[in-house]
């Protein structure tokens, strides 16, 4: 199955009126700095706090699985695009039929030999966006459904 990308614009629109969900699968201190309106946070990665290299989070798909269905209509965004387009095709082979990457991210992708803005981000087209970690959203939150039957999205 292929992984259908969306814009930011026709993100939100779908978070806003299409009942979809927006998980940012960026790290917890880029969640919390700055993040679209209303998104949930399920890391792909972490930062290790001695080598400051970005690391796998082990947790990933059991922590989406403990707090979205397979059916979810899930909207799954990152920085530019990279990781969130490897969450989507992670979710796919899980059974996550209605995962979409949302292109361009929150910061926007740009085009690495010149530097163009290719996918604008979040950001970058002024849509809504909040920091911190609203209470129930946030990856400590998400990540104590693990084992219990609670559905974050209902």
């Amino acid at each position: 199955m292929s992984i259908k990308d969306v814009g930011v614009q026709e993100a939100h629109q779908l978070q806003t009126t299409g009942g979809y969900t927006y998980v940012d699968v960026r790290s917890v201190p880029e969640y919390e700095n700055g993040h679209p309106e209303g998104a949930h946070n399920v890391p792909l990665l972490h930062r290790d706090s001695q080598t400051g290299q970005m690391t796998p989070n082990p947790e990933f798909l059991a922590v989406m699985q403990a707090n979205y269905a397979s059916d979810a209509k899930l909207l799954i965004g990152c920085q530019v695009g990279g990781r969130s387009s490897r969450a989507v095709q992670m979710l796919t082979a899980a059974g996550y039929g209605s995962a979409m990457n949302v292109k361009g991210g929150f910061g926007g992708f740009r085009d690495p030999a010149t530097g163009q803005v290719v996918d604008d981000g979040w950001e970058q087209k002024g849509l809504p966006v909040e920091s911190g970690s609203p209470q129930g959203m946030g990856y400590d939150a998400l990540r104590q459904n693990v084992g219990g039957t609670s559905d974050a999205t209902g």
